[in-house]
Formats: C-alpha cells, sequence, structure tokens
C-alpha cells in the first residue's frame, strides 16, 4: 500500500470515530428514577409535565430514555423506604425526588446515584444539602420558594403597619424553615424592628384554626 493510499485511510477512518462515538451515545438508554410522597393517579400526573418536556428536547421514551415511577402511601415511612429501595436496586442514572421526606430516605439507600429534588421549602435548613451554592454530595434540586421571601414578608408588614417594632413568627413544627428566618432576622436590623423570635407551633386542624393575626401572617 502506498504512503497516499495509508493516509486516506487513516484519514477516514479518524473522520469515522466521532460519528461512532455519537452513534453510540444515542444509542445509550438514560434511566431516571422518580419517587413521588403521592398516590399512583397523582404521582403520574404530576411527572406528565416533566416527561413532555424532555420529548420535546429529544429525549424520546423507549429510544433513548426509560422512566422508573414509584409512589408511597403517605405518611407511611416503612413504604417510603420499601420504595426507594426499589428505585436504587434498578441503578437509575438519576433520581427525581418531589419531598424532603422522600430525599432523606433515598440519601440512606445511596450516596452515589444523583438526587434531583423540586419543590423543598428549605433544604439547607432541613440538613439535605450544606448550601445552595455547594450543595456536595449527591443531591441538588430546586427549592419552593427563595429564603429572601422571608424579608419581604417583614417588609410587607411594616408597611401595612408602620409602628410594629417587635415580631413574632409562628412556623410548623413540620417545616424546618431556618433559611427562611435567617431572612427575616437579617430584615429586621434594617426596618428598625427590634427583634423578631421564631416560635415553633404544631399545626391545627382546619377546624380549630382561628384568623391570622398580623403576627402570624409573618408565619414561615
Amino acid at each position: 500500500m502506498n504512503r497516499r493510499a495509508v493516509i486516506t485511510l487513516v484519514g477516514g477512518a479518524a473522520a469515522a470515530w466521532p460519528l461512532a462515538a455519537r452513534a453510540q451515545q444515542r444509542e445509550r438508554m438514560l434511566r431516571i428514577g422518580v419517587l413521588s410522597q403521592f398516590a399512583e393517579a397523582e404521582a403520574r400526573a404530576n411527572t406528565a409535565l416533566f416527561r413532555q418536556r424532555l420529548h420535546e428536547l429529544g429525549w424520546i421514551e423507549g429510544r433513548n430514555i426509560e422512566y422508573d415511577l414509584r409512589w408511597s402511601v403517605a405518611g407511611v415511612a416503612a413504604d417510603r423506604r420499601r420504595s426507594a429501595m426499589e428505585i436504587v436496586a434498578l441503578r437509575p442514572d438519576l433520581i427525581l425526588a418531589s419531598a424532603a421526606v422522600i430525599v432523606e430516605v433515598l440519601q440512606e439507600q445511596t450516596r452515589a446515584i444523583p438526587i434531583v429534588f423540586a419543590g423543598i421549602i428549605d433544604p439547607v435548613g432541613g440538613g439535605l444539602v450544606a448550601s445552595l451554592a455547594r450543595p456536595g454530595g449527591n443531591t441538588t434540586g430546586f427549592m419552593e420558594i427563595e429564603y429572601s421571601i422571608g424579608g419581604k414578608w417583614l417588609q410587607l408588614l411594616t408597611e401595612i403597619a408602620p409602628n410594629v417594632r417587635r415580631v413574632a413568627v409562628f412556623r410548623a413544627t413540620t417545616l424546618p424553615g431556618t433559611g427562611q428566618f435567617g431572612a427575616i432576622q437579617g430584615a429586621s436590623a434594617l426596618l428598625g424592628v427590634r427583634s423578631a423570635r421564631s416560635s415553633r407551633v404544631t399545626p391545627a386542624r382546619s377546624s380549630e384554626r382561628s384568623p391570622p393575626s398580623h403576627a402570624s401572617r409573618t408565619g414561615v
């Protein structure tokens, strides 16, 4: 084989390598686990838009992506743990989690598979991640609201009642809320409020709830 033929052969092979690599990447099946705190019907409805958007981005179910959906009975820890074990055993590329209690049980089962959460109020205060900027570990995601809105609540309260100088913040025992409370504390000095004390209360049943006061409307 002469020199020109060798160069042509090697050059053609080199040009084909990226094409072959891309073809292999397209053929690889991405596997996403979804663990929901809701019952089956609601869990499927909640993930429909997520799956639709991925489909629009070129992730076609059955061709290059598969979903493993699991759900749990609300309030039943053993059921959550069983579902989490099933998801982790399937070894998905990542797991989508819908609530703090779901993330907690998944973290007990794996520190290797990436966990992405959505709609969690305070992932830092709840101990799910180290910080928003650097979550660390295998967990990250999206908060339900920004911490800074806590300061906005206090600002709104002082606009409604300019003479307010002391504010009590009530929040449910089931929610961490430390990040939001920190934002309220930070804003209190700027707004001339002497202190913002946090009181943890257990949510009352709807029949036992009294009309909210100005103070309770600042609750987290």
